[in-house]
């Protein structure tokens, strides 16, 4: 299973807070387009699809708790 990168956890941590992705963008001071590209390569990496699934790698990940 491929890792994900340290923004990407970032975007991931944003998405389990259940912030929009302008709201992350703002908060990483990076653009919309480039935390959606961060969600694509995330799903891509582990084969998930729904945002239920990307919450549940956000807590398998340490990222929040659960």
């Amino acid at each position: 299973m491929m890792s994900v990168s340290g923004q990407e956890r970032d975007v991931l941590a944003g998405i389990a807070a259940g912030l929009t992705h302008r709201q992350i963008a703002r908060r990483l001071a990076i653009k919309e387009s480039t935390v959606d590209t961060h969600m694509k390569r995330i799903r891509l990496k582990r084969k998930l699809g729904n945002k239920a699934d990307l919450v549940r790698l956000a807590v398998e990940l340490g990222l929040v708790e659960g």
